[in-house]
């Protein structure tokens, strides 16, 4: 069975190659075709055994290729040194030269091309202290995961395993090549990634390595919390990013990097609510329901509720009073712990403390709806939503109204950019106000009557205007006549 399994895979591949040599001099297909990427990583291999060295894909790229997935990266690996590298392409930038790393550019495409080498003591916890020239086998041996240690040669057409990656690969096993402790100990960040790659493939962790993550899974802290940050964003944007959570929790990675989601796990609901159980279980249905999509929805979901616990009271029924506004505040210090771009934090911060305003849609006047669909941010507020409900009571017709009103928006106003106010601050001073508090408050009454469909054009708003408030009009007309100009 394994090698029909990997025949299948590796023949696919090998038909890819043959098919796409013969894009180099056709030019029905240009650069920038999805394909380019696989012709020009053969180039960039081929090159370098035309120059007398080795050279193979390898890392997550074979993963892909045996799985039958198409990879989005091609990285390679050679005994080439970097000044071989250097002379026999015109574009290269060594980002770990240190380590025996560089980028390769061809046609705009960047492929990381890296030396065969075994590392040395590992002092950080990140990082080892130097690095020996290897060969192939001494360069798998240093890597993290069986499912990451394969290694092709394209031109051999040879599929290289010396750890046993295949096999894993079959029977849905993330495990460390060698002695776990050792190597999640070299790299604390693997820690985080045996999770994310049992998550996005639907594997299992071998249990001699998920033993180590529960014995050491305070020392992830070792790992900058930048590094931890975009390790979650990666989890958590990926499919299956309710299985991550799971996973989280399971090997005790979850208390140390997120305790506050830690905690919401045993906070109960109101079972007319939320008849899906606990704070915890809600979150993880709905990260399951939104499998990939963007870092702030991602976030928006792992914390819509983080400030459930704090807020719990029980008198009548449970009630969470306020939590969004509380959630909001715990979103921005959790992701500002986690070194996250300010953009984000913001947009996530609102998803957080905006999600409970749906419960008043329906009560809403329409100029008040119009005014909350048109929000920056709307878009993914109203998903956030979606799956809010269908991981609790399931119900969706608040959602379905407002979808409908977003619907109408979009056909009016492309991408739901609003129109130009019918009337300005401008319009205004022409005819006789002063700037000044009053100016915010006309400006406010005459979108809302715009926007309820009172209101129609600009003259008609002037003419509102001079109706509703002729006292501070007339008064400065008269001041103009009483000092006319010298």
């Amino acid at each position: 069975m394994t090698r029909t399994y990997e025949f299948f895979c590796i023949s696919a591949f090998r038909r890819l190659i043959l098919r796409e040599r013969n894009y180099r001099t056709d030019r029905r297909f240009p650069v920038n075709n999805p394909s380019s990427k696989k012709v020009r990583a053969l180039e960039v291999l081929q090159r370098l055994r035309d120059a007398g060295f080795a050279a193979l894909f390898a890392g997550g790229a074979v993963r892909d290729m045996v799985m039958g997935a198409e990879p989005k990266d091609y990285d390679i690996v050679t005994n080439a040194s970097l000044t071989d590298i250097e002379r026999l392409f015109e574009h290269v930038y060594p980002i770990g030269s240190r380590f025996g790393v560089c980028l390769v550019v061809e046609d705009g495409i960047p492929f990381e091309v890296a030396g065969f080498r075994k590392d040395g003591i590992y002092e950080d916890g990140r990082r080892p202290s130097f690095i020996e020239s290897a060969d192939e086998v001494e360069d798998v041996m240093r890597r993290d995961f069986t499912i990451n240690g394969l290694l092709y040669d394209p031109i051999e057409e040879k599929l290289l395993d010396y750890v046993g990656g295949v096999c894993d690969i079959r029977n849905h096993i993330v495990r460390t090549i060698g002695d776990p402790h050792e190597r999640l100990r070299e790299d604390r960040l693997r820690m985080l990634r045996a999770v994310r790659f049992a998550a996005r493939f639907s594997f299992s962790i071998d249990p001699s390595t998920a033993a180590v993550l529960r014995d050491e899974a305070e020392a992830v802290l070792d790992v900058s919390a930048e590094r931890i940050g975009e390790e979650l964003s990666k989890m958590f944007m990926g499919p299956h990013a309710g299985r991550a959570l799971s996973l989280l929790d399971e090997t005790g990675l979850l208390d140390v990097v997120l305790p506050e989601v830690h905690a919401l796990k045993g906070v109960d609901q109101p079972q007319g609510f939320h008849p899906e159980g606990d704070v915890f279980e809600h979150t993880r249905l709905m990260l399951d329901m939104f499998d990939e999509g963007t870092e702030t929805l991602a976030f928006g979901i792992l914390l819509h509720d983080i400030a459930k616990p704090s807020t719990r009271t029980e008198s009548d029924r449970i009630r969470f009073t306020h939590h969004e506004a509380h959630g909001a505040e715990m979103a921005g210090k959790i992701l500002r712990r986690l070194r996250m771009r300010n953009t984000t934090i913001s947009r996530v911060q609102y998803l957080v403390g905006n999600h409970m305003r749906f419960i008043n849609v329906k009560r809403m006047k329409r100029s008040t709806l119009l005014r909350f669909v048109r929000e920056e941010g709307f878009d993914e507020l109203l998903e956030l939503y979606r799956f809010d409900c269908l991981a609790s009571h399931g119900k969706l017709d608040t959602h379905e109204l407002v979808q409908s009103v977003v619907e109408e928006e979009k056909r009016k106003y492309k991408n739901l950019v609003p129109p130009a106010p019918v009337l300005t601050g401008k319009d205004l001073i022409e005819i006789g106000f002063e700037p000044g508090p009053l100016f915010g408050t006309i400006l406010n009454e005459v979108e809302e009557l715009h926007l309820e469909g009172e209101l129609g054009s600009r003259n008609e708003a002037i003419d509102f205007v001079r109706r509703n408030y002729p006292a501070r009009s007339e008064r400065r007309s008269r001041k103009r006549k009483s000092n006319p100009p010298d």
